[in-house]
């Protein structure tokens, strides 16, 4: 599988910019409609996921996926659209995975979607101090225990 190849100006969608793609486009990755893919834009690799919205196919650049990329709506750009097939793996900060493991509660963390959890893991790690890191990781715990 070589992937989708294509030149085309990042659409302006609400707050994101998105790659959008026909029928017959999505349909030669060979896969659902809504699929995990790496798209590559200038040397740079991210993991997104096809979706739905108004009838077409939508890659979804929201900001930090923009700002990785260094792309901005209504530019264009040489874009290589992939299937993802590799497992969504999720870098859990030390003091979130202790608690997850003390609590019992690594099995409901590692069911959430991999956008949950890496939401979850990145509220914990992006904490500058270990007073907030703490509050974050109560915070990751407590809904994971529906409180």
């Amino acid at each position: 599988m070589t992937g989708l190849r294509l030149t085309t100006e990042l659409a302006r969608r609400g707050p994101a910019a998105a790659i959008v793609l026909t029928d017959e486009q999505v349909a030669t990755l060979g896969a659902a409609k809504t699929p995990p893919v790496r798209v590559t834009i200038g040397g740079v690799t991210v993991r997104v996921r096809i979706g739905r919205m108004g009838g077409e196919n939508l890659v979804g650049l929201n900001k930090a996926v923009r700002a990785e990329l260094g792309v901005e709506a209504g530019q264009t750009v040489d874009a290589l659209v992939e299937l993802d097939e590799q497992p969504r793996e999720v870098d859990v900060p030390t003091e979130l995975a202790e608690a997850l493991d003390a609590e019992g509660l690594r099995a409901a963390f590692d069911a959430l979607a991999p956008s949950a959890r890496k939401e979850h893991a990145r509220s914990v790690a992006d904490a500058k101090r270990a007073d907030t890191r703490a509050r974050r990781v109560e915070a990751v715990v407590a809904s994971l225990r529906g409180s």
